[in-house]
């Protein structure tokens, strides 16, 4: 087996120093284009790549930020881990993601695992976090950013959609449709998402003078939408509209609506969404929803990551960011109507 290369092996074949060659290999590091050029041309040559891991224990950064997600089930969150991974890159850090569940015991435990990997900075998606594991980050000096998700903890930052103002712009788009029987499919009711979308909904009713008609639970699970949907619409006295709390329910609710009760959407019933992911705009649902600005999130949320990285005494923020309503063919549409 041959020798391992070193970076020694690579200053001597392009003629400069053991520093020049750790320099040209740190992000950020000052160094000159002709350096960097021989540097990079004798690596290529020697076959060297640096050790990142060990220049993390000199350093004592190990420019890794650990991803915590709940579920990969919702099509906006592939998006978003991708904007987020290409936004970290782009400045010179990587990602690395753990699936968890909305169990806040399983949560800690997966996070406990994540901190073992000497990660840099932690970014929460749809995951809440405990004030043990709160408390432990703080105190090493790990900074944490909660993506798509609120906690009333003033330690923490916070990227979200505005989602009280979301969920009231779909309820002024339905009594504007003349719908009088609206209904609410719920997500998890743990998530502060799901809390704001509703509030802003119901208060958009109330403000005219309307109420719930029905309101069913699913978890932000497809299979339980479902369940929701034929309970709720298998009856004479059905609903003239629902909001689901997210697209990824409003796609099973469509689904059981013109498959298995034989509605017509929108004729017979309008459904509204919240996210705007790519499949809403597919012709085979066509969904009116909120759109959920992932990457303005994504940027906000590495931006905030990397201030208080290069800075621990920055305060924690929190940035709600205005969607807008995307009108497609799901709903019924309010003549003249502009949102």
């Amino acid at each position: 087996m041959p020798d391992k290369v070193t970076a020694l092996d690579v200053a001597a074949r392009a003629g400069v120093s053991r520093s020049a060659v750790s320099r040209v290999f740190t992000p950020g590091a000052s160094v000159s284009k002709r350096t960097a050029d021989k540097v990079r041309n004798a690596a290529d040559a020697l076959g060297y790549r640096p050790n990142v891991l060990a220049r993390s224990l000199i350093t004592g950064r190990s420019r890794i930020i650990g991803l915590l997600v709940a579920y990969l089930e919702n099509h906006f969150y592939p998006e978003a881990i991708e904007r987020l991974s290409r936004s970290l890159q782009q400045r010179g850090y990587h990602v690395l993601v753990f699936m968890a569940s909305n169990s806040g015991e399983e949560a800690d435990e997966v996070m406990k695992e994540l901190l073992d990997y000497q990660v840099d900075g932690i970014i929460a998606a749809s995951v809440g976090m405990s004030n043990d594991l709160t408390m432990r980050c703080e105190v090493a000096g790990i900074p944490i950013v909660l993506f798509n998700r609120a906690q009333d903890d003033d330690r923490l930052s916070s990227v979200t959609s505005d989602n009280y103002h979301g969920g009231r712009k779909l309820a002024e788009f339905l009594i504007a449709g003349g719908h009088q029987r609206i209904a609410h499919i719920a997500g998890w009711e743990g998530a502060s998402t799901q809390r704001d979308r509703e509030a802003g909904f119901t208060a958009g009713l109330k403000a005219v003078g309307h109420s719930l008609f029905a309101r069913g639970v699913s978890d932000f699970d497809f299979d339980k939408a479902k369940a929701a949907a034929r309970t709720m619409f298998d009856r004479p006295d059905r609903p003239d509209a629902v909001f689901c709390a997210n697209d990824h329910m409003a796609f099973a609710v469509m689904d059981v609506l013109r498959f298995d009760l034989g509605l017509s959407v929108p004729n017979d019933v309008s459904v509204v969404g919240y996210d705007d992911v790519t499949l809403a705009a597919w012709p085979s649902y066509d969904l009116t929803t909120v759109r959920q600005p992932a990457g303005q999130m994504a940027e906000a949320t590495v931006d905030i990551l990397l201030d208080r990285l290069a800075d621990p005494e920055t305060k924690p923020r929190r940035v709600a960011l205005d969607g807008p309503l995307i009108l497609r063919g799901s709903a019924r549409l309010p003549k003249g109507y502009t949102p």
